[in-house]
C-alpha cells in the first residue's frame, strides 16, 4: 500500500479530471445532444415512417430518428427487453437505446453471443475504469474486452497496484453498478476532445495518431467520459456481478522505451450463478496450471538470467524428445525431408524476406566484423535458400522441408509467461514447395496429418479458412484458384470449418485450426498458410513440364504442434499432469515388498529400463509398501510393478495402476511386451487396457 498523502493525491487528481471533462461536456452542449443522438454530420434529421425486418421475418414499423431497439424488444415482451445486451443493425452492432435511422434488419443479442459478450465487457471495463480514476487518480489509457473479461490500463506515477486494493476497487464498481449510471453516445469534433483530455497525454495520442477523421465518438457512464467506439449496455446496472482478479504493469502499446502502466483485469456475468461456475473453472484451471505440473513433476524451470528461455530438466527432456520423435515418425510415413538450418543469419537476409522492414523489434540481431547479423525468429527465409541453392524441377515438386530448428524472439519480459510466451523455442515447422496445381492436394495431406495427431492427443478441434484481405498482394486470379483449391480441400476433408472473409494474409489465404482442451478451452496451434510472396522475394522458380524455367512455386507453412514448449504447456493442462504411458516422463516405478527384494526389483528396474522404458526404484526403507505405492500413484507413474519372493521365484511382476487398479501377476518378458506395443500405438489409456 502507498502512502496516503500519495493516495489522496491521486484522487484529487481523478476528481479535477472528472470535473474538468464535465464542464466541458456541459459547454459544448453535449448532455443536450446525446439525449437526441445527433446524427454524424451534425444536421437535425426528419422522422419518417420505417419498416424494421426481425430474425423471425417478422416486419415491425417505426419512425426513424425515434424508434429504438429496445422499444422494439419492449413491445415484444419485457424479458426480450430485459436479456438483450446489445442490438445488431443491418449487421452492425447498436445501442440498444440508439435510434433506428431507416428501413434495416434488426437483431438482438443476448449473453450467450460472442458478440454479446465483448460489448457485455466492455461495459465492464468503463465501470472499472470509472473505479480506477477515482480511487487511483491518474490517466486512464486503453480499457478493451478480451477473450475471458476485460481490463483497464492506468498510468499512475509514483506507485504500483496491489492486489490487496481490489476488494477496494470492487466496491468501488459496486456502487457504479447500484447507480444504473446510463451509457450516453455522442460524435464530437475533434478539436474539443482534445481540449475535453488535455490532461491526459495519452488520450490526446489516440486522438492525433489514430483519428484521422474530423469527429469520433465518447461515451459517458457517470463522471467518467472516455474515447470510444460502442456500442454499450444500456447502463451500468446491467451488470449483475463483476471480479477483479489480476493486475499486471505494462508498457504504452507494448513498446518497452514508453511509460510503464498498470494494468488491472476483471470478469463479469449477468448473474452470479455463471460467476460462480467462473471461478470454479478457474480453480480447477489453477490446479492444472502447467508451471505448477512443471515444478511439482521436475520437468523444467526458469532462471532470470535467461528470462523466457526454458530449461528443461530429464524427465522434461524426456518428454519433449518424445513428442518431437512422434512427429519425425509422422514425417517419414508422409515423405517430409528434415533439414537442420543456421541459426544466426545476415540481415541481408531479413530485408530480402521483409521481415525486416516488419519484424526487427522483435529480432536478437547484433554485430559481427562490421555486420549485422540476427538470431532467427522463422525457419522460412533459410528454407528459400535450401531451395534456391540449386536449379530444380517439376518432378521434385512438391518438395517438404522440415525443421526443429531453434528460433529466437524478443518477447517483452512483461508479456514472458511460462511455456506458453517464450523468447527461445522449437517448433515443428515445414514448408512445401509445390505447383499451383498441387495446392489441394498438399492442403489435404495437412489436414490427415494434423488429424491424425491430434487423435493421438484426444483433441477435436475447429477449422476456419481466412480469405484475401484489403491489402492482399499478387494477382487476383492466382488467389481465385488458391481459395477454391482450400475450399475443396476443406469440403473433401470432411470435418465442419468456417469461413473468416478477408482474414487472410496479405500474403496468402491461410487454414486456423483451434483445439480444444480438456475443460473447454481453445487454443491455435496448427497453420496452414500459402504463401504467393517468398517465392517472389527470393526469385524462387523451377523447370515446368513445358521446359518452361521460370516456374513460380507456391510455399505452404505449416505446423502441428506450433512451438514445442507451448504444446507441452498446453498438454500437461489437458492432461492435469496425469501423462499418457507412451508420453510420459515417468513411466514405471518398482517397488519391492521389504529389503530381502530389493535385488530383484533392481533387476526388475533394469530390465524395463533396457527395453527403453523410464523406470525407477523405491529403495526407501523408511516406507511402508502402502506408502510407496500411494507415492508413485501421486507421482503419476502409469504402472506400479509390486516385487516379493514369490515374484522372483516366477520370474514376474504384480502390476497395479496409478487409478489404484489392480492387474495381478504376470511375468517381466509379457509386461515388458506389452507395454511397448502401448508405447508405439500411443495407446491413451494403457492402464485400463493393460
Amino acid at each position: 500500500f502507498q502512502r496516503p498523502s500519495l493516495v489522496r493525491r491521486a484522487r484529487l487528481r481523478g476528481d479535477a479530471a472528472a470535473r474538468l471533462r464535465a464542464a466541458l461536456w456541459r459547454r459544448h452542449g453535449c448532455k443536450r445532444l446525446a439525449s437526441q443522438w445527433v446524427h454524424s454530420r451534425g444536421a437535425a434529421n426528419q422522422s419518417k415512417p420505417i419498416k424494421i425486418i426481425l430474425t423471425d421475418g417478422k416486419v415491425a414499423e417505426g419512425e426513424s430518428w425515434k424508434t429504438t431497439p429496445y422499444q422494439l424488444a419492449l413491445g415484444i415482451s419485457q424479458g426480450l427487453a430485459s436479456n438483450a445486451v446489445v442490438a445488431k443493425v443491418n449487421g452492425e452492432l447498436w445501442d440498444l437505446d440508439r435510434p433506428l435511422e431507416g428501413d434495416c434488419t434488426l437483431e438482438l443479442l443476448m449473453f450467450d453471443n460472442e458478440e454479446a459478450q465483448a460489448v457485455y465487457w466492455h461495459s465492464s471495463a468503463h465501470i472499472l475504469g470509472e473505479a480506477m480514476e477515482s480511487y487511483f487518480g491518474g490517466c486512464l489509457c486503453y480499457g478493451p474486452p478480451i477473450e475471458n473479461g476485460f481490463y483497464y490500463d492506468i498510468y499512475i506515477e509514483d506507485r504500483g497496484v496491489s492486489s490487496s486494493e481490489f476488494p477496494v476497487l470492487e466496491n468501488c464498481c459496486k456502487n457504479i453498478i447500484k447507480e444504473k449510471q446510463p451509457f450516453e453516445r455522442l460524435e464530437v469534433k475533434k478539436e474539443i476532445l482534445l481540449d475535453m483530455f488535455k490532461y491526459n497525454k495519452f488520450k490526446c495520442r489516440i486522438l492525433n495518431e489514430k483519428v484521422d477523421t474530423p469527429t469520433t465518438t465518447i461515451y459517458r457512464c457517470g463522471p467518467l467520459i472516455d474515447l470510444c467506439r460502442g456500442p454499450h449496455v444500456r447502463n451500468t446496472g446491467k451488470i449483475k456481478a463483476l471480479k477483479i482478479f489480476k493486475n499486471s504493469s505494462t508498457y504504452w502499446e507494448g513498446k518497452a522505451d514508453m511509460e510503464t502502466l498498470q494494468r488491472i483485469y476483471g470478469i463479469s456475468f449477468p448473474d452470479n450463478k455463471m460467476m460462480k461456475e467462473w471461478e470454479k473453472f478457474q480453480e480447477e484451471a489453477r490446479n492444472r496450471d502447467h508451471r505448477k505440473i512443471g515444478k511439482e513433476q521436475e520437468l523444467f524451470f526458469f532462471h532470470d538470467l535467461s528470462p523466457g528461455s526454458c530449461f528443461f530438466l530429464p524427465r522434461g527432456a524426456l518428454l519433449y524428445n518424445t513428442l518431437t520423435d512422434f512427429i519425425r515418425e509422422e514425417y517419414h510415413k508422409r515423405n517430409f525431408t528434415e533439414v537442420v538450418s543456421p541459426n544466426i543469419f545476415n540481415s541481408k537476409l531479413w530485408e530480402a524476406s521483409g521481415h525486416w522492414q516488419h519484424y526487427s523489434e522483435n529480432m536478437f540481431s547484433f554485430e559481427i566484423e562490421k555486420e549485422t547479423f540476427a538470431l532467427k525468429p522463422m525457419n522460412c527465409p533459410g528454407h528459400c535458400l535450401m531451395f534456391a541453392h540449386h536449379p530444380r524441377s517439376w518432378r521434385e515438386m512438391p518438395l517438404r522441408l522440415a525443421d526443429f530448428g531453434v528460433l529466437h524472439r524478443n518477447e517483452l519480459s512483461g508479456t514472458l509467461s511460462g511455456l506458453t510466451r517464450v523468447r527461445r523455442f522449437q517448433q515443428d515447422d515445414a514448408h512445401i514447395f509445390c505447383t499451383m496445381e498441387q495446392i489441394e492436394e498438399e492442403i489435404k495431406g495437412c489436414l490427415d496429418f494434423l488429424k491424425s495427431v491430434y487423435a493421438v492427443f484426444g483433441f477435436t478441434f475447429q477449422l476456419h479458412l481466412s480469405t484475401r484481405p484489403e491489402n492482399y498482394l499478387g494477382e487476383l486470379e492466382i488467389w481465385d484458384h488458391a481459395e477454391k483449391q482450400l475450399q475443396s480441400s476443406l469440403n473433401n476433408f470432411g470435418e465442419p470449418w468456417q469461413l473468416n472473409p478477408g482474414d487472410g494474409a496479405f500474403y496468402g489465404p491461410k487454414i486456423d485450426i483451434k483445439i480444444k482442451d480438456a475443460i473447454g478451452r481453445y487454443h491455435q496451434c496448427a497453420t496452414i498458410q500459402l504463401d504467393f510472396q517468398l517465392p517472389i522475394r527470393f526469385n524462387l522458380t523451377y523447370v515446368g513440364k513445358d521446359g518452361d524455367n521460370k516456374k513460380r512455386p507456391v510455399i505452404i507453412h505449416r505446423a502441428i504442434l506450433g512451438s514445442v514448449e507451448r504444446m507441452i504447456a498446453i498438454l500437461a493442462e489437458n492432461y492435469g499432469g496425469k501423462w499418457p504411458f507412451w508420453l510420459s516422463p515417468r513411466q514405471v516405478m518398482v517397488v519391492p515388498v521389504g529389503p530381502a527384494s530389493e535385488e530383484y526389483a533392481r533387476q526388475v528396474c533394469s530390465d524395463f529400463f533396457e527395453a527403453g522404458f523410464m523406470s525407477d526404484v523405491d529403495l526407501d526403507q523408511s516406507c511402508t509398501l502402502n506408502k510407496k505405492i500411494r507415492n508413485a500413484q501421486l507421482a503419476q507413474y502409469n504402472f506400479i510393478l509390486v516385487v516379493g519372493e514369490k515374484e522372483k521365484a516366477d520370474n514376474a511382476v504384480n502390476v497395479r495402476a496409478r487409478d489404484n487398479k489392480v492387474h495381478g501377476e504376470i511375468s517381466v518378458s509379457s509386461a515388458i511386451e506389452k507395454l511397448k506395443k502401448f508405447k508405439s500405438s500411443h495407446t491413451p489409456n494403457a492402464e485400463e487396457e493393460f
